[in-house]
């Protein structure tokens, strides 16, 4: 086996403890002072039931999941996060759909996993079967606006999360992308460049761009990858919105396109072994986290 081939059958070697070196964490951070501004002061349609249920629903089922599926300690900060997205982002008329779909977050984790990892981003995954499979739930992208003073923190915040996780290249890519889409779509029926440009400045977009497509756990390993993915994401969300007429057509994007992934992270490897003189252009793949 040559020198390329066996650094990319590794993975990638775990940060080292402490509460710096776990992304997570930040991601936490931001998204909780994000979901106390949003139902402090923009007045987000979200029940404190809904809050308590989505978090209590998901950490007994990373709980059980972890004990029963895969024998491993409690893990809340996956959870957290993915309760905390949910909250964000999602909308209900029933308690038990904002249950449903937190139960179903975390169990994707464990039981849809391609190479040691889960295939979809939990959040995106479980927004997208509930919307789908239910009246009941929606995504309400409106809720942010378009003020300049949201930009500015969605995008210090999500900037702050992605340095820890290194993923901005995936961020910036998505946003041309979009804003690609949204420019073409704008040329195609004569509209002013103030349209898109007002639409590259809504809150909800810059919380997907900077704190769910980022997901290391579900994105390729490499950069050109991570730009394919995110291009991939991007035209397939404007297939969906503006062709559809769904609002969560981003979301529902990227549910659809977790399988590029695996795909993406195979080509480079089989890529990588056709170059045994350039080893340091391979990636190893991310490392399993539940």
């Amino acid at each position: 086996m040559t020198a390329a081939a066996a650094s990319v059958t590794t993975t990638r070697p775990v940060a080292p403890p402490g509460a710096l070196a776990d992304p997570r964490h930040f991601q936490i951070l931001s998204l909780g002072l994000l979901l106390a501004w949003g139902t402090g002061a923009l007045g987000f349609p979200v029940a404190a039931a809904q809050i308590a249920v989505t978090f209590v629903t998901a950490l007994v089922t990373q709980w059980l999941a972890g004990r029963l599926l895969a024998g491993i300690a409690f893990e809340p900060r996956s959870a957290l996060v993915s309760a905390l997205s949910l909250c964000l982002l999602l909308r209900v008329e029933h308690l038990a759909l904002a249950g449903a779909a937190a139960a179903l977050a975390i169990v994707s984790k464990f039981l849809l996993r391609v190479r040691g990892t889960h295939l979809f981003n939990p959040t995106a995954f479980a927004i997208a079967v509930t919307v789908c499979a239910s009246d009941g739930a929606w995504v309400s992208p409106g809720q942010w606006g378009h003020a300049a003073l949201t930009g500015l923190a969605f995008a210090g915040l999500g900037l702050m999360v992605l340095t820890r996780a290194r993923r901005l290249d995936i961020a910036l890519a998505f946003l041309a992308a979009w804003a690609a889409a949204l420019v073409l779509r704008a040329a195609w029926y004569h509209d002013p460049i103030a349209i898109p440009l007002h639409q590259l400045g809504n809150g909800a977009l810059l919380l997907f761009a900077f704190f769910m497509i980022t997901d290391p756990r579900t994105t390729p390993a490499s950069r050109a990858g991570r730009v394919v993915f995110a291009t991939a994401v991007a035209g397939a969300g404007a297939a969906i919105q503006f062709g559809l007429y769904r609002a969560d057509g981003l979301i529902l994007a990227l549910a659809l396109c977790a399988p590029l992934t695996p795909l993406i992270d195979a080509f480079e490897q089989r890529r990588c072994r056709a170059r045994p003189s350039r080893p340091a252009a391979c990636l190893p793949l991310p490392p399993t986290r539940r």
